[in-house]
């Protein structure tokens, strides 16, 4: 596989909260887009991506949250303005539960996006994306829709993957009549508190034959306050990833760990999976003989 295939994995989603508590955190999944030099253009094709992820909160009592991201994106011929034009669909699926207390599983907000990605040379590239998570009806997904919005920067020269994706999630509804997966804390236990919200992923990664080693880092952090007593919450967490390219697939592990949190009530430990197939690339053009 090229190193540009490891490029598809852009992403989409989720939450590290406890479901106890009148607590939400971002639609999109900090720490989702790790590994992924999302900043650079994918070669034309279509791709299929799963990111799937388990880990816990040491809070009192024990979260657990695991999810599945599968994602796929089609990398199209046509260019605006000097960029690449690419689209990608998220579909995941999730369960929740917290020691001996409850267990949820459901499918997720589904999610749909538009990219702009510009390779402008020397190993920089950057993209822009535009999409939308739709509000559903699932015991653990959110209530409301939200748009959404990643603008990400890139380095992938002599095998490297610097990365920066910044990602900011805009609620079209703030409080709703359905709690589900965040509900507002007391006394309006019973509506849904959706908070605008702003997620940073860090990658620095370096390639050595088939093998990739390197570092990945995380934040998030609500931006408003959907009801005046709901308590932003906020998270920054580290860890290290390895990746090893078999060909037709490209497999990537890492392991994260929170440095500092703010109203989680614990610190979340986790790990991550990601596969990345190429589905379907345009024959290369006949040689012709001289």
């Amino acid at each position: 596989m090229q190193p540009s295939l490891i490029r598809v994995a852009a992403s989409a989603l989720s939450l590290c909260i406890s479901i106890t508590t009148a607590r939400a955190s971002s639609v999109t999944q900090p720490g989702e887009t790790v590994g992924v030099p999302a900043g650079e253009p994918l070669p034309q094709g279509l791709y299929l991506a799963n990111t799937a992820d388990w880990g816990c909160r040491n809070a009192s009592p024990t979260s657990c949250l695991g999810i599945t991201i599968p994602v796929v994106t089609w990398s199209t011929p046509w260019t605006v303005v000097g960029a690449r034009v690419q689209f990608f669909t998220v579909t995941p699926w999730i369960d929740v539960g917290v020691h001996n207390t409850s267990y949820n599983q459901s499918i997720y907000n589904p999610a749909l996006f538009g990219q702009l990605a510009w390779n402008l040379g020397d190993g920089f590239g950057v993209s822009y994306a535009l999409g939308a998570y739709f509000g559903i009806g699932e015991p653990v997904a959110w209530s409301a829709t939200s748009l959404n919005q990643r603008f990400a920067l890139s380095y992938t020269r002599g095998g490297w993957n610097v990365t920066a994706n910044v990602i900011y999630g805009a609620q079209l509804d703030s409080l709703t009549d359905q709690p589900q997966i965040s509900p507002c804390p007391p006394p309006n236990g019973s509506n849904g508190c959706n908070p605008d919200f702003l997620n940073v992923d860090l990658t620095a990664t370096k390639k050595f034959g088939k093998w990739e080693f390197g570092g990945v880092a995380y934040g998030s952090t609500d931006l408003t306050r959907p009801v005046a007593n709901y308590r932003k919450q906020s998270e920054i967490a580290v860890g290290g990833l390895l990746g090893y390219d078999f060909g037709p697939v490209n497999l990537q592990v890492y392991a994260t760990t929170e440095v500092a949190e703010r109203n989680y009530g614990g610190r979340d430990t986790r790990g991550w999976f990601r596969m990345i197939i190429p589905l379907w690339t345009p024959e290369a053009a006949p040689r012709k003989p001289m």
